[in-house]
C-alpha cells in the first residue's frame, strides 16, 4: 500500500460525483504540491479550490455519465491563462501524469480507463489549440 493507493482488491470504478470529488480532489493535491505547475494555479490563475473542484466535477460527470452538467467551454480559461503565463508541453505532462496517478491510486474499471483516455484527449487538444492560436507551447 505504497503512495496512498488501495490494494487492488479494493478499488472500484469510478461511480458517481462523490467518486468525482475523491478524484478531482487528490489530483489537485498533487498539482498544488509540485511548484513546476502549482504557480500557474495560485498565482496566475487565482483558482479558489472550493470553488473550483464542483466545476471539475461537473466537467468530468459530464464527460464520463453524458449527464449534460457541465455548458462551458473548457479551452477558453486554458488559453487566457496561455496569454498571461505560457502553458508548455512539460505542464501538460505533469497534468497528465498527475491525473492518472491519481485515477490508478484510487479507481479501476471502464470508468476508470475512460477517464485516463480522455485526460490524454484534452491535454493533447489542448496543446494543438494553443499551437493554432499562435502561440508556441
Amino acid at each position: 500500500m505504497q503512495n496512498g493507493s488501495l490494494p487492488l482488491s479494493m478499488k472500484n470504478d469510478i461511480q458517481n460525483k462523490e467518486d468525482l470529488l475523491k478524484l478531482v480532489t487528490r489530483f489537485y493535491e498533487k498539482l498544488l504540491a509540485d511548484p513546476s505547475v502549482s504557480y500557474l494555479f495560485t498565482e496566475v490563475a487565482k483558482i479558489d479550490l472550493a470553488h473550483h473542484l464542483p466545476v471539475l466535477v461537473d466537467f468530468w460527470d459530464n464527460l464520463l455519465f453524458q449527464s449534460d452538467t457541465y455548458r462551458k467551454n473548457a479551452l477558453q480559461p486554458h488559453l487566457l491563462l496561455h496569454q498571461q503565463s505560457p502553458l508548455k508541453k512539460e505542464h501538460f505532462d505533469t497534468w497528465l501524469r498527475y491525473f492518472n496517478e491519481s485515477v490508478d491510486e484510487l479507481f479501476e474499471g471502464e470508468k476508470a480507463f475512460l477517464a485516463r483516455e480522455r485526460a490524454t484527449s484534452i491535454a493533447t487538444i489542448m496543446q494543438i489549440k494553443i499551437i493554432q492560436s499562435g502561440k508556441n507551447l
